[in-house]
């Protein structure tokens, strides 16, 4: 049997708590060692972020934390929905859809396919967005931003106007530059100077 939970303790846990993600990622997460990037790129560390949005308590606090972002008027606007590319994206686009149902918010999701479909609709953004509606990518790790910014490239393509990226961990390696340089504002829940090697 689940235990009873009253709605002040179901609201207590909607609330962000940075020290307790930033412990879920120290735990899960963060791995010391020689490790080659999606970018190709060498480093001495690698954040599996996967193990954190897959985790009850870990996209509880990414989305907590992302959804007080968003709905803080972070990126001047609130959008209507969020959204990234497919694996990565998904658990947390999921959680923020979640609790934002929690806080009787109606932001809807999306995901970005990394091809679009062979059958049916061949669509390369799947779920209940139409053109013209504001959005913001979430991604896990921002290294180059290559990801978000394929994400932000396709949702613009389907009609979709990108207000912002939100990302779990900046590796500041370049990414914010990259969107900079596209005109999209990137903001994180951390940076890897959370996380100094112990």
């Amino acid at each position: 049997m689940l235990p009873d939970h009253s709605n002040n303790e179901l609201l207590m846990n909607l609330n962000y708590d940075r020290d307790q993600l930033i412990s879920i990622v120290r735990q899960y997460a963060l791995q010391f060692g020689q490790f080659t990037l999606a970018s190709g790129k060498q480093a001495s560390y690698y954040l599996d972020c996967r193990t954190v949005t897959l985790h009850p308590q870990g996209a509880n606090q990414i989305a907590a934390g992302m959804l007080d972002l968003i709905l803080g008027n972070h990126f001047g606007s609130i959008p209507d929905a969020v959204g990234g590319l497919a694996i990565g994206a998904d658990p947390i686009t999921a959680s923020i859809v979640v609790h934002s149902g929690l806080r009787d918010r109606g932001l809807l999701g999306f995901m970005v396919r990394k091809e679009a479909k062979q059958h049916g609709t061949g669509k390369l953004v799947e779920g209940p967005v139409r053109p013209g509606m504001k959005c913001v990518i979430v991604e896990d790790v921002i290294t180059s931003g290559g990801s978000a910014l394929k994400a932000a490239q396709a949702a613009k393509d389907f009609g979709l106007d990108v207000i912002g990226v939100l990302g779990v961990i900046d590796r500041l390696e370049g990414g914010r530059a990259a969107f900079e340089a596209h005109g999209i504002p990137l903001a994180t829940l951390l940076t890897i100077h959370d996380f100094p090697k112990t």
